[in-house]
């Protein structure tokens, strides 16, 4: 059977990958969890099949590979397994949480954990950060249960584990989850000095204007790229509120200009979205004038939201950003925006 390192290489020797000595020191780890999870279980009433191999936590800064490696992993496998965002993920257990809770189940986290691990033999998540304090007070129980069913947990993080929640509401009730995740992932620093997100970006236009078939199609081009033509649907929820990102894939989102400036959102739901998001994509931006002024006071949000959380932003719009407001009121408040259309048009931009 083919080992990750030499699936690694064939993907460097025909030019699809560039070599980084920082991946290839986790591709052993992957590997340990491959090959322990591709012997079948043994058979027999006296024979005991061994424990789960431990998982990975693979964390370091945005656009290192983390997500790619990881693929790579998943598609390598041949066990029952899912690749999941964590996000999404999370969304799903509070709807099935709240599913057994209706049906009178007394103990919902039981249920919904055993239908999971009945499921899978390996999870699969991309980008674990808790930030609501409702994830962060069940996430300890159901993956108690996970790891005592012997799922194995793989994920990728932009933070180490202790710096989960961090600065959260009644944080000491979540510490116990960060033990059980040391104790059950080997915790690695995927330590890339490369960025290969910002690569893909690097001296590429990411502001297209007028917003025609031309624009549309570099669009497309940009996305799968960043993509590799993968994508999946990604669910905020915000006070009671839900944001759908339809087309969603490995911190990148893609967005019609409506789909966020026409809806009656507000800060809360800009900054949910700038904390799940690396790079933004927003098609369509028009004029803005007094006939749509609240999508344009939406829109100054959303972009204030963007540029203080450091997402890369690419845009097609009707007009370059210092034309996009030109009457009405809040003229003078937009010339800030514009400013940081600008600046964020930059080589490098968001990095930090």
């Amino acid at each position: 059977m083919t080992t990750l390192p030499e699936i690694y290489a064939a993907r460097v020797a025909d030019g699809s990958m560039t070599p980084d000595p920082a991946q290839e020191a986790v591709l052993p780890e992957f590997e340990r969890i491959r090959a322990a999870l591709s012997k079948p279980p043994r058979q027999g009433l006296f024979r005991k099949s061994p424990a789960p191999p431990r998982g990975l936590y693979l964390w370091g800064g945005v656009g290192r590979g983390k997500s790619m490696l990881m693929d790579l992993f998943v598609a390598s496998l041949d066990i029952p397994a899912r690749r999941v965002h964590f996000h999404a993920f999370m969304q799903e257990i509070h709807a099935a949480i709240h599913k057994a809770r209706q049906e009178g189940v007394e103990d919902a986290i039981k249920p919904v954990a055993k239908s999971v691990s009945d499921s899978v033999r390996l999870l699969a998540f991309d980008e674990m950060q808790i930030t609501d304090i409702t994830d962060a007070m069940i996430v300890g129980r159901l993956f108690e249960k996970l790891f005592a069913d012997g799922v194995v947990v793989v994920t990728t993080s932009n933070r180490v584990p202790d710096d989960l929640y961090k600065d959260g509401l009644n944080r000491q009730i979540f510490l116990p989850f960060i033990d059980m995740l040391k104790q059950h992932m080997v915790v690695h620093h995927l330590a890339s000095p490369t960025d290969y997100r910002q690569d893909r970006l690097a001296g590429a236009q990411v502001y297209f204007t007028p917003n025609d078939a031309t624009a549309k199609a570099e669009i497309d081009r940009v996305w799968h790229e960043l993509t590799n033509g993968q994508e999946e649907s990604l669910i905020l929820h915000v006070q009671k509120r839900e944001i759908e990102l339809p087309r969603f894939h490995n911190g990148v989102a893609r967005v019609k200009f409506y789909d966020l400036c026409g809806r009656m959102l507000g800060p809360a739901d800009y900054l949910a979205l700038a904390a799940a998001v690396r790079v933004l994509i927003i098609e369509d931006i028009p004029r803005l004038s007094r006939q749509n002024f609240n999508e344009a006071k939406r829109f100054v949000t959303l972009v204030d939201a963007l540029y203080e959380a450091g997402v890369r932003l690419i845009a097609s719009a009707a007009a370059e950003p210092e034309m996009l407001y030109v009457e009405g009121a809040g003229t003078f408040e937009f010339e800030r925006t514009a400013s940081r259309l600008r600046e964020m048009q930059a080589e490098g931009w968001g990095e930090a």
